[in-house]
């Protein structure tokens, strides 16, 4: 009779060692990170944008640039090539050393939860000038978005917040991005038969603000994570034209491609802003380039 083979560590008990701790243990570090989320520099691979992110409510990976993801032993795995047992093994005898957490009770997961208090128009001086960092003006962000107040596990917040088709918010400020539940799409609807295509808000705002009338010849559709582009693929017949405005890293263009292949009368922007990640640091990087020229007048005058 052949004996089972039984490991100390099960898998259900391993899958809850937080990832971000082990990616530490591991030597990667994350580029940037919120509450929910972390992103880092894929552990696969060399890159110059984060493309691998970490959910901390789930306890799950998703590598945008490979699209693949899993828990965290399917990332250990891949990461020392071992096999689950060795894995388990590798966990067990103490190479990690940090203190075993199970993920937040669901009761505890809900008091924290974003939660809106109310909106209104954009007035407050910190929301201004961080729009301002970001070459945008009040005119142009108060024609999608709203000031919204929320709090977050007791304590009150401010941020920058465009609507989506399920009443959710994305969330921005200068120091914190976010998002509402639910989370979904942005379709700004116009009356218009062509079509804007952006993955996040400020790629809008800045288009907007670089064409003060876009809104008069165009709708437009912020997928506010590329995860949605099965919404977008829906949406893009009732259109005569689309035009995409995604990153210009790998996980843009590879969304682009896709979404290339559901519809002819598409057009791919992003050779606008090819040198840089987004057509809102292309807005940047000009009007920096414009004070400098103006700066350059001055003295040789």
């Amino acid at each position: 009779m052949t004996k089972k083979t039984t490991y100390g560590l099960s898998c259900e008990r391993a899958r809850a060692f937080p990832i971000e701790k082990v990616l530490a243990k591991l030597g990667h570090f994350p580029t940037r990170a919120t509450e929910k989320e972390a992103w880092f520099l894929s552990p696969f691979r060399s890159e110059t944008q984060a493309s691998f992110k970490v959910s901390k409510e789930l306890n799950r990976w998703y590598d945008h640039g490979a699209g693949m993801g899993g828990n965290i032993i399917d990332l250990i795995c891949m990461i020392k090539k071992t096999s689950v047992k060795e894995t388990l093994q590798w966990l067990e005898k103490g190479q990690i050393s940090f203190s075993f957490q199970q993920l937040q009770p669901l009761e505890k997961e809900k008091r924290d939860r974003l939660r809106v208090l109310y909106s209104q128009p954009i007035q407050h001086f910190g929301l201004i000038r961080y729009l301002f960092e970001r070459k945008i003006t009040l005119a142009t962000a108060s024609k999608l978005c709203h000031e919204v107040h929320y709090t977050h596990k007791g304590r009150r917040y401010f941020a920058i917040g465009l609507k989506n088709v399920s009443d959710g918010w994305e969330l921005r400020n200068k120091y914190y991005k976010s998002s509402i539940s639910p989370k979904d799409i942005s379709h700004i609807k116009n009356g218009k038969d062509k079509l804007i295509i952006t993955e996040g808000m400020f790629d809008l705002l800045s288009l907007m603000e670089i064409h003060k009338n876009l809104q008069e010849a165009y709708d437009f559709l912020v997928l506010n994570s590329t995860a949605f582009v099965s919404k977008a693929i829906k949406l893009v017949d009732e259109y005569s034209c689309v035009e995409l405005y995604l990153d210009s890293d790998k996980n843009g263009k590879r969304t682009t491609e896709i979404l290339k292949e559901y519809s002819k009368n598409w057009k791919d922007k992003s050779v606008l802003y090819s040198e840089v990640k987004d057509i809102n640091e292309w807005l940047i990087s000009r009007a920096k380039k414009r004070i400098g020229e103006k700066a350059q007048d001055v003295s040789l005058s």
